[in-house]
């Protein structure tokens, strides 16, 4: 690649971006440990299965489950998500803006 067209930046930009990397890599790996972790634990989604059996699935679980133990993993499985996407991105463009080999 071609650093002709990149500014000129501080020499301690450049040598930090390895810990950089490596700190993004580590965070990538326990933010995706953490979510395989938490998904696991889900229970499983019955939504469907009323409708098959007739039951109604209007009761007080359903209507507040977003203040049960499922309804704060769901959450936590969403944060985590977006926080491994956002890690992700962040560690792809230190690779595109300073590649290993320059």
């Amino acid at each position: 690649m071609n650093r002709a067209f990149l500014p000129a930046v501080a020499n301690w930009i450049t040598t930090s971006f390895p810990v950089i990397r490596l700190v993004l890599l580590i965070l990538m790996v326990v933010l995706s440990l953490a979510l395989i972790v938490v998904v696991l634990f889900q229970p499983a989604n019955s939504d469907g299965m009323g409708a098959i059996s007739g039951q109604s699935s209007d009761t007080f679980y359903s209507k507040n489950k977003g203040h049960s133990l499922e309804g704060v993993m769901k959450r936590l499985t969403i944060v985590l998500s977006i926080a491994l996407f956002v890690v992700s991105v962040l560690f792809f463009v230190t690779v595109i803006v300073y590649p290993v080999g320059a």
